[in-house]
């Protein structure tokens, strides 16, 4: 059972910066990517950004040129560099992982997420 802890989130104004982390932890296989995504009242939960282990990258498009997402492989954490705020971007900010476990006869894939940190972008 893979767990998630995310730190990072806060207060910020329009135009200002906020670093998310997301630490996973208890893989009995390999973490194959982990993700970002946000989730504003009354609206669905979206994709912000992704990273594979192999460091390709997946940004949605509201978010390109000012959101880098990072990941460091031997600590299983990944990173989400955000800059540029806008009031738009305030959401329940969640860390997602896929990990791949590989069984006698079969790969299985198991998505786990974390408990969400809060992110308010003040106009």
């Amino acid at each position: 059972q893979v767990q998630l802890v995310e730190s990072g989130g806060g207060l910020v104004q329009a135009g200002g910066s906020l670093r998310l982390s997301c630490a996973a932890s208890g893989s009995s296989g390999s973490i194959k990517s982990m993700g970002w995504y946000r989730q504003a009242p009354g609206k669905q939960r979206e994709l912000v950004a992704a990273i594979t282990s192999g460091s390709s990258t997946n940004y949605a498009d509201s978010v390109k040129g000012r959101f880098t997402i990072s990941r460091d492989n031997a600590k299983n954490t990944v990173y989400l560099e955000m800059n540029s705020l806008k009031p738009e971007d305030t959401a329940v900010y969640y860390c997602k992982a896929v990990e791949v476990v590989d069984g006698l006869l079969k790969r299985y894939e198991y998505n786990y997420w974390g408990q969400g940190t809060q992110v308010t972008v003040s106009s």
